[in-house]
């Protein structure tokens, strides 16, 4: 049973928590454990490796959860992606990450996740586990059908840079709106944009015969 203390939110909880607002705001790398456990309010200076074992297993918490919503959210905005036009996939997916936004928790997931978008496992087809199974990966794959004109190294890396572009894009919205500060965009206009660059960035020309010498 998880330790619960006097306030009645478990310990595990607690430090998922601050985890989430510490990784967001000083780096996944950055962050001091130590802080983290002050910050869930913690006495126990062992109560990361207690609770997670080591800093990868607090993380790994922290992106299951974040990754449980997204994919929640996804499911109520496409929960069949097969056969979905390009733009109906990718309004769906900025759509569903950017439900995100409008919370606290939400926006230090955009921003965590961000910094670890290398970790999907999109260029070599093996899913991070938080993503196996699940309706992203199958988006995803869905975004590699609408692409299947592409030779395949190209297809793979345009997938991976274009989710690492709106990945960036949103945790740079979700800095701005945790900070206060004046964005240039309302939210629908900046939604529709990111999906429009997103598209161009996937069926952009390809390049000229011998590029690759």
């Amino acid at each position: 049973m998880p330790r619960t203390p006097a306030g009645g939110t478990p310990t595990r909880e607690l430090l998922i928590r601050a985890a989430a607002h510490l990784f967001a705001e000083q780096g996944v790398h950055g962050a001091q454990l130590r802080d983290v456990v002050r910050l869930a309010g913690q006495s126990n200076p062992s109560a990361v490796q207690y609770h997670f074992g080591s800093r990868e297993g607090l993380l790994d918490a922290v992106m299951r959860e974040r990754q449980e919503r997204a994919e929640r959210s996804l499911a109520g905005i496409l929960p069949e992606p097969e056969g979905r036009a390009l733009s109906e996939l990718l309004a769906a997916l900025v759509a569903s990450e950017a439900a995100e936004l409008r919370s606290g928790p939400g926006r230090n997931g955009l921003r965590i996740a961000a910094q670890i978008s290398h970790r999907s496992g999109i260029r070599t087809r093996e899913p991070h586990p938080h993503l196996a199974g699940g309706g992203y990966w199958r988006l995803i794959g869905e975004l590699e059908v609408a692409l299947l004109d592409v030779p395949e190294p190209i297809r793979l890396e345009r997938i991976d840079l274009t989710l690492t572009l709106i990945g960036a894009a949103l945790a740079e919205r979700a800095r701005q709106l945790a900070a206060g500060e004046r964005v240039l965009t309302a939210e629908p206009l900046f939604l529709a944009d990111l999906v429009a660059m997103a598209g161009a960035m996937l069926t952009a020309p390809l390049p000229e015969p011998g590029a690759e010498d």
